[in-house]
């Protein structure tokens, strides 16, 4: 399994993911997309491995041997059941790339839609189904997706870029607990801020900066499950163990005492 520890807050329980590759993204491409990701999994006959997941607030254009498609925005934890034997070679958009190739973001939010993209899904499946080492398969996919991927992207707006980084900041800026804090980094009013992530990301400002307080909330407790979670809570900014607990429950369907009962002993 090959994961990169700082991006992979989105997964629930790591220890129960197939192998995995994240390949980042660099050049004119890192505008639109944040990284490649690859799992392969086989699955032993009669059985079924759940992924569970806290998405990153973003779309996914995804290909896999018998679909391509568009994964949008999550606004709550979702999973999926993988079985048999498989691959998929995604790609975790930026905001700049989303008007591009999503048609109605409102219709992708928690949900799956399938595209047309015959040049794409033939050239990544000729790269992956062959008997290569898996490396040189991923690189080959990796770059037949680069190559679609840069013929229809063009040049990135400053509204893009600034889309962009929107959610950098939403993710990674500890500091930000509201959505009054993120507009005053970017330097823009409340009102633009909330239209800037209707057209790009398909969900509010607030749950962006909810999305990262948990995904954090819940790294923490994998890392040590004995944290006391009212200091939990007021680390990510809540008011109190109450008020983290319903976001986790809301959000999530269980609370964080669930969650860490349910982690895997070490």
């Amino acid at each position: 399994m090959i994961v990169n520890p700082i991006t992979s807050r989105g997964v629930l329980y790591p220890a129960g993911l197939p192998s995995f590759h994240r390949e980042p993204v660099t050049g004119d491409l890192a505008a639109f997309v944040r990284w490649f990701w690859i799992p392969e999994w086989d699955i032993e006959p009669g059985r079924t491995s759940r992924q569970h997941l806290i998405g990153f607030p973003a779309c996914n254009l995804i290909v896999e041997d018998s679909v391509t498609g568009i994964s949008g925005p999550t606004t709550r934890a979702s999973y999926r059941d993988l079985t048999g034997k498989g691959w998929a070679v995604g790609a975790l958009l930026r905001p700049a790339a989303v008007p591009v190739l999503v048609d109605d973001l409102a219709l992708a939010r928690d949900a799956y839609l399938s595209m047309e993209y015959p040049d794409l899904s033939s050239a990544v499946k000729a790269a992956m189904n062959t008997q290569a080492p898996a490396k040189v398969r991923y690189d080959a996919a990796i770059s037949a997706f680069t190559g679609w991927l840069m013929q229809h992207v063009g040049a990135p707006s400053d509204e893009a870029l600034l889309a962009n980084r929107m959610v950098e900041v939403a993710e990674s800026d500890s500091r930000v607990l509201t959505v009054t804090d993120l507009a005053a980094e970017l330097s823009i009013s409340t009102r633009s801020l909330q239209r800037l992530a209707a057209k790009y990301v398909g969900v509010s400002p607030s749950a962006l900066i909810r999305r990262r307080r948990l995904q954090e909330a819940a790294e923490q407790l994998r890392r040590n499950p004995d944290f006391d979670l009212t200091v939990l809570a007021h680390q990510f900014g809540y008011a109190d163990h109450a008020h983290l607990t319903n976001d986790f429950q809301t959000s999530l369907g269980f609370t964080p005492s669930a969650y860490r009962r349910e982690l895997p002993a070490e």
